[in-house]
């Protein structure tokens, strides 16, 4: 884990929560596969830091197919092509960003360079099983992850609320929404994604709030994704 986030989140290693989910994991990973692989667990705290967190993604569940997840929600490393909830959020940056050319991978990385953290409420699952480590005890440490970039002193974040779990982790972090702004919309799958994901512009909605904030360079470059 980053340090800044491990200074953040450390009073919660040693509540009973955590040790029941690391001892919870340690066994998992002897007898199962776990995606993603142990070292990208927390990959989304070393490639954002707390302190540059300008946009918040929030996401659910880890990929639990081969190549897929990472340690970033939404994204995968090539060679996997994007799956088709990315697909849409890409169809929206080009909606909003008509420069923005959509690239044929799906690794998020150099966005979460850039400030944007894409954390799933669960870290990790088993392969091929959906929301198996769902209610182990992630929930709570993200829940805390999420809480301090809402608390963090004189800093102005942007919260892309996907779908009602990722409004209902909003509304149990507690943000506070004269600080920040949480732009809500359903979730980007094929599922939801005509209902209203496609065309909500909330990544032109995202930088016109950040940069009132934080002037002219203060939002995020989406078009920074290339293949």
């Amino acid at each position: 884990m980053g340090k800044s986030w491990y200074d953040a989140l450390s009073s919660e290693f040693g509540k009973p929560y955590f040790r029941k989910l690391k001892d919870f994991i340690l066994t998992e990973n002897k007898s199962q596969t776990i995606y993603p692989a142990v070292r990208d667990i927390y990959s989304w705290s070393r490639l954002t830091p707390l302190p540059s967190v300008k946009v918040v993604v929030i996401g659910q569940d880890p990929y639990h197919d081969v190549n897929q997840a990472h340690g970033l929600a939404f994204s995968v490393l090539p060679p996997t092509k994007p799956p088709p909830s990315l697909r849409n959020i890409y169809k929206q940056m080009h909606a909003d960003y008509p420069t923005f050319v959509i690239p044929r991978t799906g690794d998020l990385t150099p966005l979460a360079k850039l400030g944007v953290l894409f954390l799933n409420s669960s870290l990790t699952v088993r392969a091929h099983k959906a929301n198996s480590h769902s209610k182990k005890g992630w929930e709570q440490l993200t829940t805390a992850a999420l809480r301090a970039v809402a608390h963090r002193e004189d800093a102005r974040v942007v919260f892309l609320a996907w779908g009602a779990p990722a409004q209902a982790t909003c509304k149990a972090v507690g943000i506070d929404e004269t600080r920040h702004l949480v732009l809500k919309s359903p979730h980007p799958s094929p599922l939801s994604a005509y209902r209203g994901f496609l065309g909500n512009e909330h990544f032109k909605k995202a930088n016109e709030w950040l940069e009132e904030k934080y002037g002219r360079d203060g939002g995020i470059d989406w078009t920074a994704l290339r293949d």
